[in-house]
């Protein structure tokens, strides 16, 4: 849905969790292929709830597009609209705000972006942010080019435009040499299917194969599983490939660098069922909640999440320390459309509309909630108000991330420094300000081993994007050191 101000759910809007920045996907020789593509936006819809679109070619009918606010089942399950997608080749996108306006999109900013050039069409969707996205902008603007969105995406489609190269796929790689920051895009011309991550290789991308003929390009494997397209391997850092009949052919058109893969995505942002690096994300979340309680023990009788995102960390926690997992945090599935006047009192209600304590359970117990991060805290506070309302004896904070205390620039809507409570807090001074009796974040060396590097983080060369945590970018943020960011100095 689109966010309304002023509706009950204001309490629940205001940016205490981390959103995922965007989600792709992309299918070559189905018939149909709309629905497929729209098949794998619905999974991967957790990393975009705010507007998604679909682009496809069709040889009678050429290239067709379809953009719409709100969530995929709303739009593209509708036989109207999916009518008007016809052709064997589509991408698509599901978004949040990240770059551009953050909170007030409108629908030319809703990707995949498409451009005419002189040897034919071609639509982009891309996962991430391009940290010189104003500089480029500035540039392209002073040299002629009409912006007709606010997305820092758009720039690619300008500086292919420009480019000399007399193949689009020549043309994408000319203008994402020139582009910095975290890209995992999904693009298509009239005969191809073209999937590109940047050198770092900070957000994901999976090829699949679907059939005898087919082929998908997806943000996570899980949208894969849904069309039941079988998982053929991730795209490489740097890496190009570009998909025409039955051959994918690979290229590696940029300067290689130090894989830095972000580690958020293993916390929080993709779904427990995908597989990223060859591993299970649900055993990378549980092995988190191990690894936490062999660092942050604590006498208690409940382990209990603060749902979704922190069950299989709280099962993991639960399954080390031996102490009880319990469901003491029920969470509303179907919180949906305003259906209620704003008054200021239905506003108080905060989390209780998406949230709420078995109370049965929780009475007189000293309890383990555990989260997957803290980013204002609000909600943490709101949270363990039910918990002492409910009659618990103790309330112990186990957050399944280091304290999140530095702005992402790869693609993730952060709030700025100051607003992040690690940033201003020590661990002791946050878990007052909370009103917990204890609260422990896992260690960054914690984090790394759950995530399979048995002797944690190599300070020298990390393995992970993990910035929000170090404030140690893989790349420079120059848009915002131009602003006046100031970067942690290396120690």
């Amino acid at each position: 849905m689109r966010h309304v101000p002023g509706t009950p759910f204001d309490a629940l809007q205001d940016g205490d969790k981390l959103k995922e920045e965007c989600g792709v996907f992309g299918v070559i020789g189905v018939a149909d292929a709309a629905n497929f593509v729209a098949l794998g936006l619905h999974a991967l819809q957790h990393r975009g709830q705010e507007a998604g679109g679909i682009v496809t070619y069709d040889p009678e009918q050429g290239f067709n597009s379809a953009r719409r606010f709100g969530y995929v089942r709303d739009n593209f399950t509708r036989a109207d609209v999916m009518a008007t997608l016809p052709g064997s080749l589509g991408i698509g996108h599901v978004r949040y705000s990240t770059a551009g306006s953050k909170g007030a999109t409108a629908i030319r900013d809703v990707q995949p972006f498409f451009g005419e050039f002189a040897m034919g069409g071609a639509a982009i969707a891309h996962n991430g942010n391009l940290t010189n996205a104003a500089a480029l902008r500035r540039e392209l603007i002073e040299r002629g080019s009409i912006f007709q969105s606010s997305s820092d995406s758009e720039c690619i489609i300008h500086l292919m435009a420009r480019s000399i190269q007399t193949s689009i796929a020549e043309r994408i790689k000319d203008a994402l040499r020139r582009v910095e920051g975290a890209f995992s895009i999904v693009a298509m011309t009239r005969t191809k299917l073209i999937g590109v991550r940047d050198a770092h290789g900070v957000r994901p991308l999976v090829l699949g194969r679907l059939g005898d003929s087919g082929w998908c390009l997806s943000s996570e494997t899980c949208a894969l599983d849904i069309v039941g397209a079988e998982f053929v391997r991730e795209i490489d850092p740097g890496e190009m490939v570009v998909i025409e009949g039955n051959k994918v052919i690979s290229t590696r058109p940029f300067t290689p660098a130090q894989s830095r893969f972000c580690i958020f995505e293993q916390v929080y942002f993709s779904r427990p069922d995908s597989i990223l690096g060859g591993r299970s994300v649900y055993e990378t979340r549980r092995q988190i909640g191990v690894e936490l309680a062999k660092e942050a023990p604590v006498d208690a009788d409940l382990v209990c999440p603060v749902p979704d995102s922190g069950t299989p960390a709280a099962i993991g926690y639960s399954q080390q320390s031996g102490i009880p997992y319990a469901m003491g945090i029920i969470r509303n599935q179907y919180m949906g459309r305003t259906f209620i006047e704003p008054t200021e009192q239905i506003r108080n209600m905060g989390v209780r509309l998406k949230l709420n304590v078995n109370r049965a359970l929780i009475q007189g117990k000293r309890v383990i909630l555990v989260d997957d991060s803290v980013v204002r805290g609000t909600t943490s506070r709101k949270i363990k108000d039910m918990i002492l309302d409910a009659g618990a004896a103790e309330v112990h904070f186990r957050i399944a991330s280091p304290p999140t205390a530095w702005p992402c620039f790869y693609g993730v809507d952060t709030p700025e420094r100051s607003k992040l409570l690690a940033a201003t807090m020590t661990e002791d001074e946050m878990r007052d300000w909370i009103g917990v009796d204890s609260l422990k974040f896992i260690s960054l060396d914690g984090l790394y081993r759950a995530a399979g590097e048995s002797a944690g983080r190599d300070p020298k060369a990390p393995r992970f994007c993990d910035a929000c945590f170090s404030g140690e970018y893989p790349v420079a943020p120059s848009d915002k050191l131009a602003e006046g960011f100031e970067m942690k100095v290396a120690e």
